[in-house]
């Protein structure tokens, strides 16, 4: 975009709103409906400014020796932050998104252009009808950022669709997703059920003041058949400007309690969040 003045377009899923950010020359923020999906800096996409989309962008650093490419599958665009981001920091790696919206698809493309030599594959469709059909075996990654308004539907919540994650990723691969909760966490506890009836590890990334209790907001999980590099996590999470705490092992099975998967007759999206919670002044 030349100019650094707001966009705003009615597509299928609501009112999406560009709007520039008045200290960073290039950098955007994408609201649907008046909740933040996005900020993208397009001369830094290595910037991330979420606190979730920081502490996703810590495991994808972490999954795989420093620069190596990755394929990489995600499922929910926005205005394709962590793409962009994997695209810097891992050069030549392949990635499908699969984003619902079409008119927001469009609109990025047209407002939000990809830097030059991206492999960045983006598709109009439903994530979990795209997961479905997509060959076994297929990505080092995949990364789950998907909400219907504020909450993540209930199709991409069961036993079901975390089977269908599973089959995709490659052995060594790792699932990743953005939830949101708050206490009691029955959302967040069936979702770790869910997925640690299917992968050997689970680590959860939380602000510790989301998991006392204390807030609504959003959890960072991790899934993989192989250890993932906890420590190293840790450290980043510890050392950001917005720290997080990193929960494994025995805590997060405590964490977890009696919870059980989710069968797909009994998924519910992801609870409400109260007014104001991700809202902008």
């Amino acid at each position: 975009m030349n100019e650094a003045i707001p966009v705003s377009r009615v597509t299928g899923q609501g009112t999406v709103k560009l709007m520039p950010d008045v200290d960073r020359e290039r950098a955007w923020l994408l609201t649907v409906d008046g909740a933040p999906q996005s900020y993208v800096d397009l001369d830094e996409p290595e910037h991330l400014e979420f606190e979730y989309a920081r502490r996703l962008g810590h495991v994808l650093d972490t999954v795989a020796e420093p620069g190596r490419p990755l394929d990489a599958l995600h499922l929910g665009g926005g205005a394709l932050t962590l793409p962009r981001y994997l695209a810097a920091t891992r050069p030549g790696s392949r990635q499908d998104v699969v984003e619902f919206d079409r008119g927001l698809l469009e609109l990025v493309a047209e407002c939000l252009p990809l830097p030059d030599g991206a492999r960045i594959a983006r598709h109009a469709a439903d994530a979990r009808a795209w997961l479905s059909a997509a060959p076994a075996d297929s990505a080092d990654v995949l990364v789950a950022d998907v909400f219907g308004g504020s909450r993540v539907p209930a199709h991409l919540t069961s036993a079901g669709y975390a089977e269908e994650a599973a089959r995709v990723l490659r052995a060594d691969g790792v699932y990743l997703a953005n939830l949101a909760d708050a206490a009691p966490f029955a959302f967040l506890r069936s979702q770790l059920a869910t997925f640690g009836a299917l992968f050997a590890e689970l680590v959860l990334i939380a602000e510790p003041g989301v998991l006392r209790g204390r807030r609504f907001g959003n959890a960072v999980l991790a899934a993989a058949h192989r250890p993932l590099d906890v420590a190293a996590l840790a450290r980043r999470t510890a050392a950001d400007a917005f720290p997080a705490r990193v929960e494994h092992g025995p805590a997060l099975r405590r964490f977890i309690g009696d919870a059980r998967p989710v069968r797909d007759a009994d998924a519910v999206p992801s609870p409400e969040p109260p007014d104001g919670a991700f809202g902008i002044g």
